[in-house]
C-alpha cells in the first residue's frame, strides 16, 4: 500500500483529534457564500517521504498529478506570476484583471543576483551549486520576502527549499507556513517531489527524500466530513513514474516528459469546497 497514504491519513487524525478550533476569532479566509471558513489545526507537522521508496501521491483520493507538475514548472521554470502561462484554474481567484498574482512564487525566483560566479536567479543559482558545490550547506530558495508581500495576491504558502546533497542523492526540506490538507497537502508533496527528481537528474544525482515542515496544518470546517469519507476508502500500491532520461537540462523538461504507471486511485464523487 501507498506510504503517502498512510502519512496523509495519520496526520488528518491527529489533526481532528487533538487539534485546536479558530471558531472562536474572527478569520480572514471565506468561503464563496460570504462565510467565514474555520479550520482545526495542528502546529509543527514534519512528515518524512523516501523518493527511492515509491512517488508519494496518494491513492485513497486522485491527485492530479499532470496539473500538479505544470504548476511546478510554471513556478521553477517559467519563473511566471501570470495565470494566463498556467493551464489550470487554481489561481484564477487570486489574480487580477491581467492575469498577475503580484510579486508572489515565480516572480521571487526569477529576480537576479549578481555573485563571484556570475548573475543567478533563485532556480540558476541551485542548479549551479548542484553541480559546482554540492557539498554545500547553503543551496536554499526563499519566495517570503518581506519588501514585496504587500504586492503579493497571496502570502506563499510553500516557501522555501533546502537542498542538500548526501553521497549521491538530493535531499530536500519544504518549509510550508499553511496548508490546506485536504485541497493541497498531497498536491505539494508530489510537486516538490517532482522537483527534487528534475534537479537530481540533471545533477547526475539520485532523488533521495523530501521533509516536508507544516507550521499551520489544518483541516477546514466544510472539508471535516469529506476528509472522513477519504480516510476510510481502501488503498492501492503506489504508481511508478517514468521520467523522460534524456532530459539533462532542467528548463528542457515538458509535461510529456513524465509518464505516470499504474495509477489506481479512489474517486470522490463531492467537489471540494476552496476557501478564499
Amino acid at each position: 500500500m501507498s506510504k503517502a497514504d498512510q502519512i496523509f491519513i495519520n496526520n488528518m487524525k491527529e489533526i481532528m483529534e487533538h487539534g485546536v478550533s479558530d471558531e472562536k476569532y474572527d478569520v480572514r479566509p471565506k468561503w464563496e457564500d460570504g462565510t467565514p471558513a474555520h479550520t482545526i489545526k495542528k502546529f509543527g507537522i514534519v512528515n518524512e517521504y523516501d523518493l527511492q521508496e515509491e512517488l508519494p501521491i496518494l491513492t485513497i483520493r486522485r491527485t492530479a498529478f499532470k496539473s500538479c507538475l505544470d504548476e511546478i514548472l510554471w513556478i521553477w521554470q517559467k519563473k511566471s506570476n501570470n495565470i494566463h502561462d498556467l493551464h489550470s484554474h487554481i489561481w484564477d481567484s487570486w489574480a487580477d484583471e491581467n492575469g498577475s498574482i503580484g510579486k508572489a512564487y515565480g516572480y521571487q525566483l526569477g529576480k537576479k543576483a549578481i555573485y563571484k560566479e556570475g548573475e543567478f536567479d533563485q532556480v540558476d543559482r541551485v542548479l549551479y551549486d548542484l553541480k559546482h558545490n554540492p557539498n554545500s550547506r547553503r543551496i536554499m530558495t526563499n519566495i517570503y520576502n518581506f519588501e514585496d508581500l504587500h504586492e503579493m495576491n497571496l502570502y506563499p504558502c510553500a516557501y522555501s527549499m533546502t537542498f542538500n546533497v548526501e553521497g549521491d542523492r538530493l535531499n530536500g526540506i519544504l518549509n510550508q507556513r499553511s496548508n490546506d490538507m485536504l485541497t493541497a497537502n498531497n498536491w505539494n508533496v508530489l510537486q516538490y517531489s517532482l522537483l527534487i527528481m528534475m534537479f537530481a537528474q540533471v545533477s547526475g544525482l539520485k532523488p533521495g527524500k523530501l521533509i516536508h515542515v507544516i507550521a499551520d496544518a489544518h483541516i477546514y470546517d466544510r472539508h471535516v466530513g469529506l476528509v472522513k469519507k477519504v480516510i476510510a476508502k481502501p488503498q492501492h500500491p503506489a504508481p511508478k513514474l517514468k521520467i523522460n532520461p534524456n532530459v539533462k537540462n532542467f528548463y528542457d523538461f515538458k509535461l510529456e516528459d513524465f509518464e505516470l504507471i499504474d495509477y489506481q486511485y479512489e474517486k470522490l464523487e463531492e467537489k471540494i469546497p476552496v476557501a478564499v
